[in-house]
């Protein structure tokens, strides 16, 4: 059964390498087929996962812009259609998983454009797909602009701050006011010491919210991190990877 995976939380929270975790977890157990989404504009996934990406959907969208405006494109031809079809030519096709790169808009103007068509493409796109896995921008603006319908299960990673539980209480606060339906909603403490697991969890029951467990802070993952080592390639028994395993049999990746 196809399944599409959201990770969100405030900036800074872990939500990148929470997502490159259950990738890799992914990719070692099981035999699915995957679709990386990077969502967020800052497009800091792929060189976690060590794949190079030549062009984002956010340059597709400002190239396109300028060819309406210049004329290149008639009125007459159906726009959706045609950049969707561009969209399509910047997905990274790999030989385990695929990437499609949201990355930033270089034109002038609302960004919401490129959100509106990759909602439309990821829709079309997760149907070839088990497994659909999207890396948010941080905060609240994907879910106000509506880009997380459809999804299964929404991971909010928090990190042991007030700014980072309050986030993740607004997340499913504001979820709610845009009437978006989640399957489960579960927060996931990132560099959390054990020693507040329960904390937690509390915290979790207070806002409403399933307890996914928590992420250690792991000298591994900083170190690679550091030299810039694709998280893929992190050991199977490092602390990170071991709670990444808990968390993706709780909410039925694995």
């Amino acid at each position: 059964m196809n399944i599409v995976i959201s990770v969100s939380g405030k900036g800074g929270a872990g939500k990148t390498t929470v997502a490159a975790l259950l990738l890799k977890l992914l990719l070692e157990r099981t035999e699915r087929s995957i679709l990386v989404v990077d969502a967020d504009p800052a497009t800091n996934l792929p060189d976690v996962l060590g794949v190079p990406v030549a062009k984002t959907v956010g340059m597709v969208e400002a190239e396109f812009r300028r060819k309406i405006d210049d004329g290149t494109i008639p009125p007459s031809m159906t726009k959706d259609t045609l950049l969707e079809a561009w969209v399509h030519g910047v997905l990274v096709e790999g030989p385990r998983f695929d990437l499609l790169a949201m990355g930033r808009s270089e034109g002038e103007g609302c960004y919401c454009p490129v959100n509106y068509i990759l909602s439309k493409v990821v829709d079309a796109l997760s149907r070839n797909y088990d497994v659909v896995l999207m890396d948010m921008e941080a905060g609240l603006e994907h879910l106000s602009r509506r880009t997380d319908r459809d999804v299964d299960v929404m991971l909010i990673v928090t990190d042991p701050s007030k700014m980072g539980l309050q986030t993740a209480a607004r997340i499913n606060e504001l979820a709610r006011e845009v009437h978006i339906s989640f399957k489960r909603m579960v927060l996931v403490g990132n560099l959390f010491p054990v020693s507040m697991e329960q904390e937690l969890r509390g915290h979790a029951a207070k806002v409403g919210l399933e307890f996914g467990g928590i992420i250690p802070a792991d000298p591994a993952v900083a170190e690679y991190n550091m030299r810039g080592t694709p998280l893929l390639g992190l050991p199977s028994d490092s602390p990170s990877v071991v709670a990444a395993a808990k968390l993706s049999s709780s909410i039925g990746l694995l």
